[in-house]
């Protein structure tokens, strides 16, 4: 008979080899590479000495020399005192490829977060689908891809992309909803030696899908420099979300900003005398919300639209901002998408959205006509009008044309509408309305004095037409406010509009809208 001692033993044994299950030559492998094992990756991601493993001693059946985990480490811990459900690829293990056993292992987290409510955050260092496993492997991707659309706008989903990500191991990240990168991370369905083989088309990893790359597509929401920077800015992230949207998301030192300050102060000189001179709206943003902090997302995307998330009062609100210095802060098809992505994500997790507004309208040209500006612009001013979370607007300088609505015009979505006194909010800016409505005027004006009274004739425009006085009057926007209180009014709008249902009152029978595709 094996006695007790003898069965420990023999645990002692399994749990150490299925903690390295590639022995040895898995060890070498990481060293050379310079990266971490897989489970000192979660302890970097999670609350020191909380990580939970689960199916640690999974293997595929029938193979008496299958590995321990199978690829894949899962488990549950504490984020900031929070929990969370944890699934990372072990690269030293099969190449961290998916296979039918480690998928299960995957589907089952995935459901432990569903069961307790709690976000995701998956660590992807994969080359995609076991291709010893055949069709039991790509048909499990299917399998977990149903559970992380179940998953979508419930619980927060966080995917880390390290090393290289390619084939099936790219879908399941980007149905999550936001991606981190490294700088040497890689992700792209097929790699630079099958698209040589199939097309005679010589491309890196670097250029064909690098992390610079894909940020710049919109594919990474970030990109960090080190492994350490990444899981440091997942976990800032998870900090403005709820565990669930069951729950409001967390406060943090509510009611500890001051009155009025000297950063505020300087909100009353930011905006430029010329409208022709910008300027960054990152000054504007940093002076407007707590402690100066803002947690930027998919800068490198559209830099023409600024998202990210700050806190009002302690609360986390989701900010849209235009950005002058870059193409004027034209809205075009990229930042359209930008902007409905990030309206969609704060609003499934009850997450306000402030809309800080300088644009000079929707960007002209065939470019853009052809890149579908009409269809990914339409779905902008939708994603508004179907949020329910209060909706701040804040015009500091230009609003004109057609974005205005999609910046959360009040007629759009905004249940309160500020501007400053700087504002102009027209149907186009005065320069091309006095070349428009104003041409004959000017080829009647002799010829030496008509840039004189052209310039009379736009600062007319300015000063009688584009104001916020007349939107004021005519009760489109709420107020016009000082600069120097914009934080404070923000802070007691949404004090104002805490108790906004979450669900919209009208009874609409339809299954759902159907969106401009």
């Amino acid at each position: 008979m094996v006695g007790t001692r003898s069965k420990l033993d023999e645990l002692e044994q399994i749990l150490a080899l299925a903690t390295e299950p590639a022995g040895a030559g898995g060890i070498a492998k990481r060293a050379k590479k310079g990266i971490p094992s897989v489970r000192d990756r979660i302890n970097l991601l999670l609350d020191r000495g909380t990580f939970l493993e689960t199916g640690a001693l999974a293997r595929q059946p029938g193979q008496a020399d299958a590995l321990y985990g199978d690829g894949l480490v899962t488990g549950r811990g504490l984020i900031d005192g929070r929990p969370v459900v944890v699934i990372a690829h072990d690269q030293t293990v099969y190449g961290g490829s998916v296979g039918i056993t480690s998928a299960r292992k995957f589907m089952r987290a995935l459901q432990l977060a569903f069961d307790t409510a709690c976000p995701v955050v998956t660590i992807n260092d994969s080359g995609g689908a076991r291709i010893q496993d055949a069709v039991g492997s790509i048909a499990s991707f299917g399998d977990i891809s149903r559970v992380l659309e179940k998953l979508s706008g419930y619980v927060p989903q966080v995917s880390i992309i390290l090393g290289k990500c390619a084939a099936g191991s790219v879908y399941g990240p980007i149905n999550t909803d936001v991606l981190i990168g490294t700088g040497d991370s890689y992700m792209f369905v097929t790699g630079p030696e099958v698209i040589k083989a199939v097309n005679g088309e010589d491309i890196t990893a670097e250029e064909l899908g690098g992390a610079a790359v894909q940020a710049r597509r919109g594919t990474l929401h970030h990109v960090a420099d080190t492994e350490a920077d990444a899981y440091e800015w997942a976990r800032k992230y998870l900090s403005y979300m709820p565990t669930s949207c069951l729950e409001q998301p967390p406060i943090v030192n509510p009611g500890l900003e001051p009155e009025i300050t000297a950063y505020d102060r300087e909100l009353d000189a930011i905006i430029p005398d010329s409208d022709r001179t910008g300027y960054d709206m990152h000054e504007i943003l940093l002076r407007i919300f707590d402690d100066g902090d803002f947690h930027e997302v998919r800068a490198e995307f559209a830099p023409n639209l600024i998202t990210g998330f700050a806190r009002v009062d302690g609360y986390p609100v989701g900010v849209i901002a235009n950005q002058p210095l870059v193409l004027g802060g034209s809205i075009d098809a990229a930042c359209s998408d930008k902007s409905t992505y990030f309206i969609r994500l704060c609003d499934a997790f009850n997450i306000p959205l402030v809309f800080v507004v300088d644009t000079p309208g929707v960007l002209p040209g065939l470019d853009q006509e052809a890149s579908g500006v009409i269809i990914r612009g339409g779905r902008v001013p939708r994603a508004i009008i179907e949020a329910t979370v209060p909706i701040i607007n804040l015009v500091v300088r230009k609003s004109y044309g057609g974005a205005y609505g999609m910046m959360a015009a009040r007629q759009v979505g905004a249940d309160l509408s500020f501007a400053w006194p700087t504002a102009r909010i027209a149907v186009i800016g005065a320069e091309s309305a006095v070349d428009l409505i104003g041409k004959r005027q000017l080829a009647a004006v002799p010829e030496e004095q008509r840039a004189a009274a052209r310039e009379f004739m736009v600062n007319h425009y300015n000063e009688t037409i584009a104001t916020p006085w007349i939107a004021a009057e005519r009760g489109y926007i709420d107020a016009v406010i000082e600069p120097v209180r914009t934080r404070l009014e923000i802070r007691s709008a949404l004090r104002l509009l805490r108790d906004k249902p979450p669900v919209k009152p009208e009874f609409n029978p339809r299954k759902h809208a159907v969106y401009p595709m």
